[in-house]
């Protein structure tokens, strides 16, 4: 029996290498292909979901794209150019414009007010007050965007809390007209997209070291002077994705506009929605939203390209 073992056991070894427990239980060397294979892959595994929903959104792209060539109820086989030639009409037009102004001026206003909010989060030692200013921040993200707008009904109605507010003190002697109106509209907007201005540029400007703040005010300038000359150029990236974001959300808003402006303040997602809703015109609608697609990414990368610009001319002195 010992004899029989013995010959089993130099047979097993002959026929092949030992089993290293290094090489896990599957049995693969990290220097064997298949091992090399699997750590070029792990990036992609990782990326896949993301992947998977940008294919996702670019195959609905085409799809509104194509559907923008379509007739009203031959979507899918006709062909025409005429959903492109209606939107030359004065009223599409000025729902355009409409809609990129309202989209600008709340990116301005988003990031202006941005910058206070950002620098204190940025700043701040505290890890309490960190977390109640990125709790505050992120409020709006986390109520429902109708229930922000009928908040908004209650604030800006003629007997809401803000015409009562300056009833009371006097500074008006009848309710002021914000619903219906763009001034109401623009305060739904920024406020809505409030965080997405916040977040990247408060990223940013904790990424900044405060050694130049430390050292520009050695060197004698004020507050405003650093922020000025110091941390807003470096944080410029982050302020510009700040920026973009919130124009780019804007520009495509539709419950706020709808809630607070009606057919009042024709912005294009509610041109869009009237399209479909009660005319069922899916080519006619699919136009509009690819132009006004065509038209954020054209302001978004004209944007970039001023700002990259601009930083290019304030870095020749300096070389």
């Amino acid at each position: 029996m010992t004899t029989m073992l013995a010959r089993f056991s130099r047979r097993v070894t002959s026929s092949g290498p030992a089993w290293d427990p290094a090489a896990g239980a599957s049995g693969l060397g990290p220097d064997t292909p298949a091992a090399t294979a699997l750590a070029k892959a792990r990036p992609w595994l990782l990326l896949a979901p993301i992947l998977l929903f940008l294919a996702i959104l670019g195959a609905a792209a085409l799809v509104v794209l194509r559907m923008s060539f379509g007739t009203q109820g031959n979507e899918w086989h006709g062909f025409t150019l005429q959903n492109y030639a209606d939107l030359l009409d004065g009223y599409f037009l000025k729902s355009l414009w409409l809609t990129l102004k309202l989209a600008f001026q709340s990116m301005i206003c988003a990031v202006l007010l941005a910058i206070p909010v950002a620098l204190a989060m940025a700043r701040t030692k505290s890890r309490l007050a960190r977390r109640l200013l990125l709790a505050g921040v992120l409020l709006p993200l986390l109520v429902n965007l109708l229930l922000q707008g009928y908040g908004w009904l209650i604030i800006l109605g003629p007997a809401g809390l803000l015409n009562h507010a300056l009833l009371g003190s006097g500074l008006v002697q009848r309710p002021l007209m914000w619903l219906y109106r763009e001034n109401g509209v623009l305060l739904g907007l920024i406020q809505t997209a409030f965080p997405l201005a916040v977040l990247p540029l408060s990223s940013a400007m904790r990424a900044v070291s405060s050694s130049y703040e430390e050292a520009a005010a050695t060197l004698g300038a004020t507050r405003w002077q650093t922020l000025r000359h110091v941390l807003l150029p470096l944080a410029m990236p982050g302020l510009v994705s700040g920026a973009l974001l919130v124009f780019a959300y804007n520009a495509s808003a539709f419950a706020v506009p709808l809630l607070l402006g009606g057919r009042r303040v024709p912005m294009l997602a509610v041109l869009v929605h009237d399209q479909v809703a009660p005319l069922l015109n899916w080519p006619a609608a699919s136009a509009s939203g690819v132009v006004l697609m065509i038209a954020t990414l054209t302001v978004m990368a004209l944007s970039q390209r001023l700002v990259r610009r601009t930083q290019k001319l304030a870095e020749e002195p300096h070389a």
